[in-house]
């Protein structure tokens, strides 16, 4: 025959797959080809292996910003967020302004977010992503304590959100965490950054405004605080934050997290009311009227038409 070509049994048989030559490499038990273990095994381990988080659509957005596409912004929540750890337990605070750019899309947002019962997190960078990442581990927190049916640690939620964030992403979700609680061990306080890397401190901030809050804490932050004198200096940071930050702004937000309970103050201090009140209310053009009306019913005609033939077979 024209074109035939002799094959041999090796080459007809190919190379071996990179499933087996991992399989040889990490010893695994080798199965026997006609029994069941091995169908079902060559099943499942035939299935591409399912990656994390897709960077393809990365790679398009900033090929499209370098071609001088405008993207479409996202909300940002621009923030200030700060703990710090009195005697008696854990203080968070936040402001509650979000924005979109230049824009002020939400005046009274809630940024201190329910991690446990015992644990809650302060969220800044995209309103969304901290939202998101902050629900799932509660979640992934709730089912651990119906598993173990104790208490949830707070060296548990940070070690969940901090494998969430740098295993898959790696900074692409913007969501810069404070997190604080009190369990059986004390109070801890630690902040979380995008990449998934984390600091155990005293006092910590966060976001936009976090150097002017930063410096109230540098400068007045003792050991042994109470709890009014931490909540009078949480309250100065957030509003250092307010005052001198543009992506921070409206109200303070607090959460004093002790033994056995928590207190959350929301919109613990207004420090920039709406002083200005127009004495005019607004005019609205004039609606087009309605000069007459007239409803006419409608009546449904239907037309029956017989249609000689065979009748259908049963």
């Amino acid at each position: 025959m024209a074109g035939y070509c002799p094959i041999s049994t090796d080459q007809a048989q190919g190379p071996k797959s990179q499933i087996a030559e991992r399989e040889e490499e990490i010893g695994a038990p080798k199965l026997l080809p006609g029994s069941v273990q091995s169908k079902m095994s060559k099943s499942v381990l035939e299935v591409p292996p399912k990656g994390g988080f897709s960077f393809d659509l990365c790679k398009r957005n900033a090929m499209l910003s370098k071609n001088g596409v405008q993207l479409p912004p996202f909300t940002k929540t621009g923030t200030t967020i700060v703990g710090l750890i009195f005697q008696d337990g854990v203080i968070l605070g936040a402001d509650t302004r979000a924005t979109s750019g230049s824009i002020v899309c939400d005046k009274n947002c809630e940024k201190i977010h329910y991690m446990a019962p015992n644990i809650y997190c302060c969220g800044a960078g995209t309103a969304a992503d901290t939202e998101a990442v902050t629900d799932m581990v509660s979640s992934q927190l709730q089912l651990h304590r119906y598993h173990t049916g104790r208490e949830s640690r707070v060296v548990t939620a940070l070690t969940y959100l901090k494998r969430h964030l740098f295993r898959y992403y790696q900074g692409h979700v913007s969501a810069a965490l404070v997190l604080g609680g009190v369990d059986f061990t004390g109070p801890h306080l630690h902040t979380i950054y995008p990449h998934g890397s984390t600091d155990t401190l005293p006092y910590a901030t966060m976001g936009s405004g976090s150097l002017a809050a930063m410096a109230i804490f540098e400068s007045k932050y003792k050991e042994g605080l109470t709890r009014d004198e931490g909540v009078q200096l949480v309250t100065e940071a957030i509003c250092s934050g307010i005052f001198n930050d543009l992506g921070s702004g409206s109200n303070v937000d607090i959460c004093v997290i002790t033994k056995g309970n928590k207190e959350f103050l929301r919109n613990h201090l207004k420090p920039t009311p709406r002083t200005y009140v127009s004495p005019k209310e607004y005019a609205f053009t004039k609606k087009t009227e309605v000069l007459s009306t007239k409803i006419t019913p409608l009546k449904e005609k239907v037309q029956i038409t017989e249609v000689g033939g065979e009748a259908m077979e049963e």
